[in-house]
């Protein structure tokens, strides 16, 4: 077949390609997400009813947080199998994994029915969706990233920057509908286990739409030239790579830290410390996603033309301003202020994570690219966002039901971040298809790198 030829094919197999990674990773983060609305709202009473209020909204965003403190185990093992094997099979494992997982914990009796049973197969089952998602949420990244054309690698970005938004709205669409129609009796009894069941079919659509797309052009060129063996990509991405690793961890726990204090915390903070509905916390979480949408393409769009640099230091220095006002306004109570506020505040931490799956992508070589993004995202969200729901609960009744304190630990996350972004070099426009395509990053980023031939 001649190259004009070929064209055609390639261009309907990118859009395929974005099409899968970004349907196949809003199912999967809409069961993650849905869990932790739930565990800000309903689970505590169900599954620590022996607890007095606030012990129990701690233990039961600590389950959400077991589930983001799985995904590094997912990341080295899916990203171990990834770089070895390839993308494409393994993210058929993991949508299963999480669909599987999901329907389970739909259907799982609640303490007043097992007893101690119940939370402990409620955090067994959290395991397994990190797991899950840690594998899949690089693995998906790379699939589009991968296939996409250079000029382009923003624009994709960006549309996988949409499927933690987007699924956000699904989930909150879903318990937002089901709390308005239903008594809250028959809402805790039942109500909150039918979108988890649901979600299983909605995986089956995933997996369906992956079988359709082939391996990645980058993966396919490692194996076809073999100019780059490694026998054990984690090892290599540490010993090769590990500042790179570290760089790009540290900059991403600001988005991750402040992303799950607007969507976990601060729906808490709204219900029990405002004392307002869960239906407004509900809209207003809704309403910010929509904004976070926008974000997140403007953010791979802009890196297209600006660079992954500058763009990412828009959107760090626009989120450390909004940290200062955004508690403030929610205390207002009143609804448009706080819709506004929240909409800025997630669209901006959005914006970055539009630009997050092609600056990983870029920052590494084929051949430990899938382990050194995964390692970088899920150690980002071990470290900065899996704590802070508890982390500013436990602030927020230090401080007397003062914010000043969960704001003062984001400033430093944000701060850490931006001075990562500010070190880190610009990585836009190079060979991806390359298996040592990184590795004229290695005098800019201040280690040499070794390309061991076979």
């Amino acid at each position: 077949m001649s190259q004009d030829a070929q064209q055609p094919a390639h261009a309907a197999m990118r859009t395929r390609a974005v099409t899968a990674a970004t349907v196949g990773t809003a199912l999967e983060w809409f069961d993650f997400t849905l869990y932790g609305a739930l565990s800000a709202t309903v689970l505590p009473k169900l599954f620590f009813p022996a607890m007095e209020s606030t012990p129990a909204l701690l233990a039961s965003l600590a389950t959400f947080g077991v589930g983001l403190a799985a995904r590094p185990l997912g990341a080295i093992v899916c990203g171990h199998l990834g770089d070895k094997l390839g993308r494409r099979n393994l993210l058929l494992g993991t949508v299963s994994m999480m669909g599987l997982s999901s329907m389970l914990m739909g259907v799982l009796p609640t303490y007043a029915s097992i007893g101690v049973a119940a939370p402990v197969l409620l955090v067994v089952l959290r395991i397994l969706q990190g797991f899950a998602l840690g594998g899949e949420s690089t693995g998906a990244q790379l699939m589009a990233i991968e296939h996409a054309s250079p000029d382009r690698r923003g624009r994709y970005s960006g549309l996988l920057g949409v499927c933690s938004p987007l699924s956000q709205i699904m989930a909150n669409g879903v318990l937002l509908l089901l709390a308005s129609i239903m008594s809250p009796e028959a809402f805790e009894s039942y109500g909150w286990r039918i979108p988890f069941v649901l979600s299983f079919a909605l995986v089956i659509i995933g997996v369906y739409i992956r079988l359709k797309v082939s391996e990645t052009p980058a993966f396919v060129e490692l194996r076809k030239t073999q100019v780059v063996q490694v026998s054990s990509p984690l090892r290599d991405v540490f010993r090769l790579h590990g500042r790179t690793v570290l760089r790009w961890m540290l900059f991403f726990c600001g988005p991750a830290a402040i992303f799950y204090l607007i969507v976990v915390f601060s729906l808490s903070y709204i219900t029990k410390t405002l004392a307002l509905p869960k239906q407004t916390g509900f809209l207003l979480l809704m309403g910010a996603n929509v904004c976070a949408i926008v974000g997140a393409l403007a953010g791979g769009m802009l890196s297209d033309k600006l660079g992954r640099r500058k763009a990412l230091t828009i959107g760090s220095i626009a989120t450390l301003v909004m940290l200062f006002v955004y508690f403030p306004i929610l205390d207002s109570k009143s609804f448009a202020p706080m819709l506004l506020a929240m909409g800025l505040f997630l669209g901006f931490t959005q914006f970055q994570s539009g630009i997050q799956p092609v600056a990983f992508a870029e920052a590494f070589p084929t051949n430990v690219r899938y382990s050194g993004s995964a390692l970088a995202y899920t150690g980002a969200n071990l470290v900065a966002g899996s704590p802070m729901p508890v982390l500013a609960v436990w602030l927020l009744s230090l401080g007397g039901g003062s914010p000043w304190g969960v704001v003062a630990v984001c400033v430093a996350f944000n701060v850490i971040s931006l001075i990562a972004i500010r070190t880190a070099p610009e990585t836009l426009g190079i060979d991806l298809h390359r298996a040592d395509s990184a590795a004229s990053l290695a005098g800019r980023d201040g280690f040499v790198q070794r390309v061991e031939a076979t």
